[in-house]
């Protein structure tokens, strides 16, 4: 790793030791993998999301295979808040990583009773807001598809804490800028682009789903164009918003195509399932290839893509 460039990443308020964090639903706490990486090398954690109650989850079959990524429909299973104050929070004190707790919940008023009761756990630098899952209160939409609903669940959290809030959105809308938009102007910290994508696939041999849910989300590399594209949208619409990338981060120059699109760090996902290992790989890849091109921080990544200085109108938009 290069003795020169520096891989510390400062989003204003929070300063992270690498740019390169845990995913959500990949590392728990951090406990669980405590045992195979070395957790003071990675950027910080995300923790899985937590919800008021505790939460079974969807039917089994839970995961299913696919062409360059993986579909799950996990159902945000959960011990819920309290229990989750009692196993984890004694951990992610004395952890040394940073934490970042991803909040779930299915009303605005469920997010913010999450909110209250994590915001104090020392250790944690901010809280995720998960608004991609179902929304009871209205017919089981979900909030990210709806720049009002998003806004409304943001406005409530950023009102209970001084910690900053990320919200983590969706691709599976019209414009993921309006819904960031929102977002921001009800006082988002930042934003974590991209969730999984809605999908489904079917056993053809028994003419059944994969997933005891029938659909679920997909994610790994085949869904990292869609998030370059967010993140590059929303970068160029908010380039001072702090932007966590996240879709189908496996290898360095994953995570660095990110950065270069917008994103200030990234989340590796899917990749921790069949490499442990990978978080702190992709950071000393990024590292080396800091050095490689006489770069002197990862902050120089930011944003640096080269485009055209006209780009012709997406097909959709020209008829």
């Amino acid at each position: 790793m290069s003795e020169v460039a520096s891989l510390r990443v400062d989003l204003g308020e929070i300063s992270l030791p690498t740019p390169v964090l845990a995913a959500s639903g990949c590392f728990n706490s951090g406990r669980e993998m405590a045992s195979l990486v070395d957790l003071g090398r990675i950027g910080g954690i995300v923790t899985k999301s937590v919800t008021l109650g505790p939460t079974k989850g969807l039917p089994t079959p839970r995961m299913a295979e696919t062409a360059s990524g993986m579909l799950n429909a996990i159902g945000l299973q959960n011990p819920g808040v309290d229990q989750f104050l009692a196993k984890e929070a004694p951990f992610i004190s004395s952890l040394g990583t940073p934490v970042i707790i991803s909040v779930a919940g299915t009303s605005v008023e469920e997010f913010c009773q999450v909110t209250l009761r994590v915001r104090d756990i020392p250790g944690v630098v901010a809280i995720e807001a998960n608004i991609s899952c179902p929304n009871v209160e209205r017919r089981n939409q979900v909030f990210a598809c709806h720049a009002d609903q998003a806004a409304e669940v943001i406005g409530a959290m950023t009102r209970l804490t001084t910690l900053p809030i990320f919200a983590k959105l969706t691709a599976d809308v019209t414009s993921i800028t309006q819904v960031a938009e929102g977002c921001v102007r009800a006082g988002a910290f930042g934003l974590s682009l991209i969730n999984t994508l809605l999908g489904m696939a079917i056993d053809t041999e028994t003419f059944r789903p994969k997933l005891g849910a029938v659909t679920g989300g997909l994610s790994g590399p085949a869904i990292r164009p869609v998030a370059v594209r967010c993140v590059y949208e929303v970068a160029r619409a908010f380039p001072d918003l702090p932007i966590l990338g996240v879709g189908g981060v496996v290898s360095p120059a994953d995570a660095i195509e990110l950065m270069l699109a917008g994103a200030w760090a990234v989340q590796v996902g899917t990749a921790n399932f069949f490499r442990p290992e990978a978080t702190v790989e992709i950071t000393e890849g990024i590292g080396e290839f800091l050095a490689r091109k006489g770069l002197g921080s990862v902050t120089e990544l930011r944003g640096r893509v080269d485009v055209p200085e006209r780009v012709a109108e997406p097909a959709y938009r020209s008829g």
